[in-house]
């Protein structure tokens, strides 16, 4: 809706129906690039908006960290015509994005089949917990996920309970493969001026996620089970404790083992025929363990962080989240930007991605609900625009 070029999906008009998590981290990222995201809310509000401590202003951060770059609209579908607004609003756009129970926006005029009789170029993307199928009436939260897709079997000490991820990582990986559907649905449009619809799943977001998990057991026949911090293929692979803190030390091939027993002192152990290589290493790390302990423990871990870094040998210590933004601004990533200009602006993380030429922007600060209600109402009903 504006001229000014914004970015590499500038002119890109995004209706967003989607809440919580997934969702709203996916249209983030394509407002960070430019697109016109209006976010279409329940007239009580996103879920997250509730969702505290913690707040910034007595708004949640949870809410403030996933809805930057959009435009809000408070519309019930309920009512008539706040759901024909929905429906011109999703006439008009270039996608359209929900995560509501898969089937659910139907009886509004709003599911793929609805919309894209009306608007054939349309890039529908919908996620759900379990797809379009058998699991449609299953609700989809990321713990329940983690559960049934067996991460949290893999998460924890072996002999402990089971433990969920710190995060919600698979509503955040099911937001980056919605993100990536959408683009490349775009860019079939393009060739094409065909539209499509673009599923998503939690499920399956987790089981393509488990990465060499799923391929061990797929292609392998084996069932891994938790190993707390340890790697089931590597050694070493985990943290190891120093003279004040653990340290994570991934020595994952032959050259950075050399080099790490070079750093400690103890070049001998490299050549031990014991611990030539990772498999002779991953079979045998009970003995392997000590040896480097013995060592590490002469030495502060980020002493060690800087002396093995410096040798090419991955490792890290770890830190609470303030040390991961502080490594960051380290490394020079300027971690946090602002959203939005002055009083308004909300402090938030940069958009991954770093492009030379299109740069991601921050244009808005995460909306109040509605903030752009007016101005959209104008908008939707000029039949002119």
């Amino acid at each position: 809706m504006s001229g000014k070029q914004r970015g590499p999906l500038d002119g890109l008009l995004v209706a967003d129906f989607s809440r919580i998590l997934a969702g709203p981290y996916a249209t983030m990222l394509l407002a960070d690039l430019g697109a016109d995201v209006v976010k279409v809310e329940d007239p009580r509000g996103d879920d997250t908006r509730a969702w505290m401590p913690p707040v910034r202003d007595g708004v949640s951060t949870y809410y403030l960290g996933i809805n930057r770059g959009k435009r809000s609209i408070a519309l019930d579908f309920r009512d008539p015509e706040d759901a024909r607004l929905a429906r011109e609003l999703a006439r008009r756009a270039d996608v359209v994005i929900e995560n509501f129970k898969p089937g659910g926006l139907a009886k509004y005029g709003l599911d793929h089949a609805s919309v894209s009789a009306r608007n054939p170029g349309v890039v529908y993307a919908s996620i759900s917990g379990f797809g379009s199928g058998a699991g449609r009436k299953v609700p989809g939260y990321d713990l329940m996920v983690q559960a049934v897709s067996g991460l949290m079997s893999l998460t924890g000490d072996p002999d402990g309970p089971a433990y969920r991820a710190g995060i919600s990582v698979f509503d955040v990986m099911a937001g980056n493969h919605a993100a990536i559907g959408i683009l490349a649905a775009l860019r079939h449009r393009d060739a094409s001026d065909q539209g499509q619809l673009v599923e998503v799943n939690l499920l399956s977001s987790a089981l393509t996620g488990l990465v060499n998990h799923s391929s061990g057991y797929i292609a392998g026949g084996t069932v891994p089970y938790r190993m707390g911090n340890a790697h089931p293929s590597v050694f070493p692979y985990e943290p190891l404790p120093t003279a004040d803190r653990d340290l994570i030390v991934t020595a994952a091939n032959d050259g950075q083992f050399r080099r790490l027993c070079d750093v400690l002192g103890i070049p001998e152990v490299a050549d031990d025929p014991r611990f030539l290589h990772n498999a002779d290493r991953t079979r045998r790390r009970e003995e392997l363990r000590p040896l480097l302990v013995e060592r590490l423990r002469t030495r502060g871990a980020l002493e060690w962080f800087d002396l093995l870094v410096d040798a090419g040998v991955p490792c890290g210590p770890i830190n609470t989240i303030d040390g991961g933004f502080a490594m960051a601004e380290r490394f020079g990533l300027d971690p946090v930007v602002d959203a939005g200009e002055g009083e308004r602006a909300v402090p938030t993380t940069r958009h991954p991605i770093r492009f030379s030429e299109t740069p991601a922007a921050y244009r808005l600060p995460p909306p109040e609900l509605d903030e752009h209600g007016d101005e959209l109402r104008t908008w939707l009903e000029d039949k002119n625009a």
